[in-house]
């Protein structure tokens, strides 16, 4: 059935440029990017964001999150900075980042501070959990996993993005949305950053971003390995637009990374493979530390790291005796003995002794405090489960107090990947940096899921206001240098190259990305080798040759797509490279060789850093222990933030004791102008819509067909005023040609599931309705007797 076809509904602009100048360019605007944006800005500086989606609703937390790890300085915490730092680098056996975790530590709390003055809340001022184990009475802080050493909060993360965006309009921060950037400006030497290059995703314009610093602030890969055509949105992760374009333009530019040959076996591809991150019965992460039980409603005993069971819910939640803390979290799987929290017995285990599947969790069992905090705020706050699970399953009837939530496969991940399909899971590679997170190239900096060994939401907050506050320091400081115009020209030619390919002969973006997902699974999967690596290599380069000229695009939303199966190519081939540069087998790199079977020897416990000058690839080894002893590292170069910090978190702190006496929501973010206040602030103007008298559109734009719907409207309360349209971080959503309908599901097969358009429709005229594949199974809780 031929789909309609509709007119393009922005303008076309393809051809134009439009240069921005600024003292500070972030690229990215998820959490790490809004706050180095942030950073940059209290120093009076003037700064551009630019995000591929739109920042009120972008990136991997872009509508939520539910946990803050390592806000070791909290008035609560039980442990320092420099243990909780040196606990996850002797966790992951050095092959960390060791660095960014001890700025994560250090300085995780200040950016929880700094989002409550936004408006952003991190405590229970309401009481809602008043009296519960994990609240601190004096505070309202709330805790998961460790109640004895409180470090890692819970928090109301669906109110951050939209505080972090007002703060950076209050500054005067001008936010470029739906504008991609592709390539980094360098100086004639090649190795100073003068800037970024990019595109906007809605009218094809070309972009030049100048600038004195740039921060790279993007998301890790994905779409390497795995890959749906039909379910683009779902087969990863993190939203669709994250897939590592920060990585690929580093390369090229490059720039030095590390730890590119550690992948895992997959654990989330919702696309057919698993059910959506955490929204089927589990006890790990969000649903730390739910009561699961077996067929029969026996409960599944839970341990400690000593294999003592737990008697009751709250001995779940505390060290082992003679244990001074456990670490959970997202990069936490298989943890080793000195830091293992409470689980559950393994699999073997229970099937040894007699459990029966399938398994559920049976929150029913849990206190009341402790039922509502895993159902009704970490499901409810998270932003993979708030619309999608919490939304969904309680429309559908379920009630945590009386149903059980089926759990699929053999754990908490719903499924079992086989082990050439792979994900940048468990702190993966990324960028390599110095003590101020500076890229080897001159000026640009690094923050969140662009460094190597990245973790959760508070180190993507905390490195990238540190990134910001470096940045700036250096812009003060830097000189504006010319770009080379015939860098534009290529970068020009490379971006609009598929416009003029002729769809009838020409290839679409799909088929590239399943080609490369494909050729990695086949040789770059669980188990490498030389051979296969090399022929890996040959088939992708033959892939740059013969097909990517191939590519074909009729507007400027498949020209995006197509931009990052180019870079998801570039990741792949870099992954590739790593792979061959490392001669033995990994365990904590979760890499396996058969040529090189030797598992960890001491001559390669290093770092393998790679780059590539002039398209020869160099490698070189760094010391995994490269960043010395961290507090003293750290305090070396911070001085001014340390004395900085002195008066300003106690203010903070007695403002948060005022909302918890008056009931009041909103704190006030103090003296935070800056001198260059009013000079960032005449670059505000919004560049999403388009401008004024532009040619009329030629691009096709036609319904993609998709096998679900995920998006359904009431047009019977719809107003058309494509508040959904406008926050869509895919951008699958355009404004009817009929005025006052509601928007077109223009890509159904690239919707994230993320329920920004249900959480912003002032009409409650927006369902999001999961594939019916991903609607866990949930029962009437019962008892053994009742089996």
């Amino acid at each position: 059935m031929k789909h309609r076809e509709y007119s393009w509904p922005y303008g076309n602009e393809v051809g134009q440029e439009e240069i921005i100048r600024s003292d500070v360019l972030v690229l990215g605007g998820g959490l790490s990017g809004c706050f180095a944006a942030i950073a940059a800005a209290r120093k009076g500086l003037s700064v551009v964001v630019v995000e591929k989606g739109a920042a009120e609703k972008s990136g991997a937390a872009g509508t939520g999150f539910d946990h803050w790890e390592s806000a070791c300085t909290n008035p609560c915490s039980e442990v320092t900075p420099e243990e909780i730092a040196n606990a996850y680098v002797r966790e992951q056996d050095w092959y960390s980042n060791g660095i960014a975790h001890y700025i994560e530590c250090r300085e995780g709390y200040d950016r929880l501070l700094d989002l409550e003055s936004f408006g952003g809340k991190i405590r229970d001022t309401e009481g809602e959990f008043e009296g519960a184990e994990f609240r601190d009475e004096k505070t309202g802080l709330m805790f998961a996993y460790d109640y004895k050493n409180k470090f890692t909060l819970r928090v109301w993360g669906t109110t951050f993005k939209p505080a972090l965006v007002k703060e950076m309009k209050r500054l005067g921060i001008r936010v470029c949305d739906r504008t991609e950037a592709t390539a980094l400006l360098l100086d004639k030497t090649g190795k100073k950053g003068i800037g970024a290059m990019g595109m906007n995703t809605r009218t094809g314009k070309f972009m030049i971003c100048q600038a004195k610093t740039t921060v790279l602030a993007m998301s890790r890969p994905a779409r390497v390995w795995l890959f749906d055509p039909d379910l683009t949105g779902l087969c990863e992760f993190r939203p669709m637009q994250s897939i590592g374009s920060g990585h690929a333009m580093g390369w090229r530019a490059g720039m030095e990374f590390t730890m590119m040959e550690k992948t895992v076996r997959a654990e989330f591809s919702a696309a057919g493979r698993s059910f959506p991150p955490y929204g089927a019965g589990n006890n790990h992460n969000t649903w730390y530390a739910a009561t699961m039980v077996d067929a029969r409603g026996v409960e599944i005993p839970y341990v400690d790291r000593d294999g003592k069971e737990l008697k009751t819910v709250s001995e779940r939640y505390y060290p082992a005796e003679g244990q001074k803390f456990f670490l959970k979290g997202g990069v936490i799987d298989n943890p080793k003995y000195e830091y293992r929290g409470p689980e559950t017995l393994d699999f073997g285990e229970l099937m040894k002794r007699g459990y029966e599947l399938p398994f559920y969790a049976d929150l029913s069992r849990m206190p009341d405090n402790e039922r509502r905090v895993i159902w009704g705020m970490m499901v409810g706050q998270e932003a993979k489960t708030n619309v999608p699970i919490y939304k969904n399953y309680n429309d559908r009837g379920f009630d945590p107090a009386k149903h059980m939530l089926q759990s699929y496969g053999t754990g908490w991940q719903s499924a079992n990947f086989l082990d050439q399909e792979r994900q940048f899971f468990g702190a993966p590679g990324g960028i390599l940096h110095n003590w101020d997170l500076m890229t080897n190239i001159e000026n640009v900096y690094a923050a969140g899921d662009q460094l190597y060994a990245s973790d959760c939401a508070g180190f993507a907050c905390a490195t990238g206001y540190y990134a910001g506050r470096k940045a700036a320091k250096a812009a003060l400081a830097t000189d504006w240098t010319a770009y080379d115009p015939e860098d534009v020209k290529k970068e020009q030619q490379r971006l609009y190259a598929p416009l003029s390919v002729d769809p009838d002969e020409g290839m679409t973006w799909k088929e590239l990305n399943m080609a490369i997902a494909k050729a990695m699974q086949n040789y770059c999967g669980g188990v490498k080798c030389d051979a296969l690596l090399m022929e890996g290599l040959d088939l992708l380069t033959t892939f740059e040759k013969e097909m990517v000229p191939k590519l074909s695009c009729q507007n400027p939303h498949e020209l995006m797509r197509a931009h990052e199966v180019l870079d998801i190519l570039t990741v792949a081939k870099m992954v590739l490279y790593a792979s061959l540069a490392r001669k033995s087998s990994s365990a904590p790199l979760c890499f396996t060789r058969s040529d090189y079977p030797e598992m960890d020897p001491e001559k390669d416990r290093h770092h393998i850093a790679i780059h590539q000058e002039n398209g020869e690839v160099k490698v070189r080894n760094v010391p995994l222990n490269f960043f010395g002893e961290l507090k003293t590292e750290y305090e070396k170069r911070n001085q001014d933030y340390i004395e900085e910090l002195k008066n300003r978190n106690e203010v903070l702190e007695k403002d948060a004791e005022k909302v918890l006496e008056n009931g009041l929501r909103k704190l006030s973010a103090k003296g935070w102008e800056g001198a260059g206040y009013e000079k960032a602030k005449a670059l505000t103007e919004d560049t999403t819509a388009p401008a004024e008298g532009t040619a009329p559109a030629a691009f096709e734009l036609e319904e993609t067909p998709c096998s679900v719907r995920p998006i359904v409207y009431h047009p019977d309360k719809c107003i058309g005023c494509n508040r959904c349209a406008s926050v869509c971080q895919c951008d699958v959503l355009y404004p009817s040609p009929e005025k006052g309908k509601h928007p077109v599901v223009m890509y159904p097969g690239e919707c994230y599931y993320c329920g920004a358009c249900v959480m912003v429709c002032p009409k409650d005229a927006i369902e999001l309705v999961h594939p019916l594949m991903n609607r866990a199974k949930f029962v009437l809780t019962r008892k053994p007797e009742e089996a």
